[in-house]
């Protein structure tokens, strides 16, 4: 089978550039009196207490304040404990505890689960495009202007320790594409320790048909006396997913570090390497789903992709009053798409889609605190430059003849994306309350050349990002806040070749408000935040096979509550070792494009939203219940209701499903524990679909089996 792609490699220039970068920061650091911070918590009872400036390593640790008490805005922070407590047995499944958020794990990548499809407050999720999704305060996307797809995400729980989700609030320091907030996967940090730490796990999943899949995770690591701390971290997945002859495979590595210079300031790093591959059931039409909804009818499809990264940073608590952070990171990417045209097993031709990217950031910030009369001002300036290069295909791809192997449709684009952004804010501490001013200013310049005819396509974005977060510490547990602030997103790479006078293409361009309270104490953590988006210009793709075009097709306009509650009972009493969870959704996202969809529901979003859990731990038992629930969607702007022969519009049922699980650590073996649970308790059949060509309905997970083993030392 033929496969054409170019991937250029510029990976030891980018190496070269971050050593670089790694010994000025050593010299700083030389250069540099270093104090011991102050140790104050931001939730001590003094409600008045000013957040300290602290070493975190964490692009959403101190550079965006560290106490989720008193941050101004919706945000939801789920520690690796959390993570554990609740059962979850999926990244997907810890996404949906979090007010405002769905998360379908088929609409995408055409079957396969390796993708993680994130949708905030009535934005399209597939792919995650409009949430900036980050890895260890990375961005996780392809290209985070050009082509801000995720589709290599992390498989397990097992080495993520905390899931940070900032749904408003954050545009000034994380820039656009963010309009459906900043998502921050943080994995296991070095131990701080001396001596090995580590655990190992491993899952092994039965759907019930058939299939089965088995996924792995190993950590070790550990702190040497000279001050260096290594963890090697490993995640993989084989087997199949739900679907017939949907073969996976994962891995994903990562060689983390950190050297202590000072007691007040570090350098951190990490090595990374992803890869995945899977065959891609595709969509039903409803009469194939009725004969079996599990069954594969496209057996040469396949998707895979590898990822190849390094970051590194370097932090300095310069005195109680100064912290300065920088970070570079490179990272080169590949994926590519392989769908068959012709019938089942006699294919006429296939359609490949590969795409290449290189992408490399750096990204320092310097906090400055200062009192002034009553007020302390805590002053953060940043910059940012990334940049992207690419080539793909164009948007269809090209076309190999199956039985002769000749190309046709082939046409290469090399892609090109510089993008400087400064900001600066000032949180400010008056009494009770925290007002936190700031902009962010946005430079894009962006390039598509077709290769073959040496047309060049190119445009530049330029947008100030204003916003504004108020909090009020009414009590030591309770916050009131509210925020304005404004987002966009600039034309990508692949839409860039469509902007013409006929079809003038213009950024996407956002306004958020939200108002929010949040209580938080030692048994009880709840919140409820009213929201309201206002989207202009919103570019989405119409028509289908090589009839696809962008198109800006107007303004939408998102409202919504987003309500949480977490109780744990004492230690004491009847009800000692139970906790209890819920959290409710209402969003409406309709069009506003005064025309004949105008007022429209925007597809592929619920209206209401809702998760429902308990916990019961007693000895060394652990008991999980919990149900997810989502209302009926619509598959196209005209909110077609009857469904079509192919099954690809028409209105996607409403559906609930239960999940269980029941945990036990080993008496006389520490570190051991073992896990076994059932999703989808009472085999709930539900589906999405997939507009398009080769659209149609895409059944959810059934009944699955699971066991695990773990051993921690």
């Amino acid at each position: 089978m033929a496969k054409i792609h170019s991937r250029k490699s510029v990976l030891l220039r980018q190496l070269k550039c971050s050593a670089a970068v790694s010994l000025a920061m050593m010299v700083m650091s030389g250069m540099t009196h270093a104090q011991q911070v102050d140790a104050a918590s931001p939730d001590s009872a003094d409600a008045t207490t000013l957040d300290a400036i602290q070493v975190s390593g964490d692009w959403l640790g101190s550079g965006l304040q560290n106490s989720v008490k008193t941050f101004a805005g919706a945000r939801t922070v789920v520690k690796k404990e959390q993570i554990e407590n609740s059962g979850a047995s999926s990244i997907t499944e810890v996404m949906r505890r979090i007010p405002g958020v769905q998360v379908s794990e088929n609409a995408a990548t055409a079957g396969t689960p390796v993708s993680l499809n994130i949708g905030v407050r009535g934005l399209t999720g597939r792919y995650s495009p409009r949430s900036t999704v980050l890895l260890d305060g990375v961005p996780m996307s392809f290209a985070p202007y050009g082509q801000p797809q995720l589709s290599f995400a992390p498989i397990s729980l097992a080495n993520i320790e905390t899931v940070d989700v900032v749904r408003g609030g954050g545009a000034v320091r994380y820039g656009p594409q963010n309009v459906g907030g900043i998502i921050n996967f943080r994995t296991r940090s070095v131990p701080t320790t001396p001596g090995l730490t580590g655990d190992a796990s491993v899952r092994y999943l039965d759907y019930g048909n058939g299939n089965v899949n088995t996924q792995y995770s190993t950590f070790i690591g550990s702190q040497l006396d000279n001050g260096l701390g290594i963890a090697v971290l490993y995640s993989g997945a084989s087997g199949s997913g739900w679907r017939d002859n949907s073969d996976q495979s994962v891995n994903d590595f990562a060689l983390k570090m950190r050297y202590e210079l000072t007691p007040t300031s570090e350098i951190y790093g990490k090595l990374s390497y992803y890869d995945v591959s899977s065959k891609t059931p595709g969509a039903l039409s409803p009469a194939q789903y009725a004969v079996d909804p599990y069954q594969n009818t496209r057996p040469y499809d396949f998707w895979s992709g590898d990822r190849k990264g390094i970051d590194l940073g370097y932090i300095n608590n310069i005195s109680d009053t100064q912290e300065f952070e920088i970070r570079t990171y490179f990272n080169e990417s590949f994926r590519q798409s392989t769908l068959a045209s012709g019938t089942g097993n006699n294919p006429t031709s296939l359609v490949h889609s590969p795409r290449s990217y290189r992408v490399f950031g750096i990204e320092p910030r310097y906090t400055q605190r200062f009192a002034s009369g009553s007020s302390t001002h805590d002053v953060t300036v940043g910059y940012r430059y990334i940049s992207e290069r690419g080539n793909d295909p164009g948007t269809n791809g090209y076309t190999e003849n199956f039985i002769t192997g000749a190309i046709t449709g082939y046409t290469p684009f090399n892609n090109a994306t510089d993008a400087h952004a400064v900001y600066i804010d000032d949180k400010i501490t008056v009494g009770s309350w925290r007002i936190t001013p700031g902009v962010r200013y946005e430079r894009i310049e962006s390039k598509r050349n077709n290769v073959l005819t040496g047309e060049d396509f190119a445009r530049e974005n330029k947008k100030a990002l204003p916003q504004l977060n108020i909090a009020y510490l009414l009590t030591q547990d309770l916050t009131l806040f509210t925020n304005y602030g404004k987002s966009f997103g600039p034309v990508q790479n692949t839409q860039l070749n469509q902007n013409s006078a006929g079809n003038p293409l213009t950024p996407e361009t956002a306004t958020t408000t939200e108002f929010g309270t949040r209580w938080q104490s030692k048994n009880l953590s709840a919140e409820a935040t009213i929201f309201n988006i206002d989207f202009d210009n919103q570019i989405q793709q119409e028509g289908s096979g090589t009839a696809l075009v962008y198109r800006n097709l107007g303004k939408t306009k998102h409202q919504g509550l987003e309500t949480a509650i977490d109780y744990t009972f004492d230690e004491t009493g009847f009800w000692a070792g139970l906790n209890v969870y819920a959290n409710y959704t209402y969003t409406k996202a309709t069009l506003q494009n005064g025309g004949a969809t105008d007022g429209n529901d925007l597809p592929f979003y619920s209206r209401n939203t809702d998760t429902i859990g308990a916990r019961y731990k007693t000895g060394p038992w652990t008991l999980n219940l919990s149900s997810t629930h989502q209302s009926s969607q619509f598959a196209d702007d005209a909110n077609t209701v009857a469904e079509n022969t192919s099954g690809s519009l028409g209105k996607v049922p409403a559906y609930r499903v239960f999940n269980a699980q029941v945990s036990w650590k080993v008496p006389e073996q520490k570190g051991f524990d073992i896990l076994a649970g059932i999703n989808n308790l009472t085999d709930k059949q539900y589906y999405t679909r997939i507009t398009g060509g080769s659209g149609g309905r895409m059944i959810g997970a059934p009944r699955t089996v699971y066991i695990q083993g773990r051993y921690a030392f």
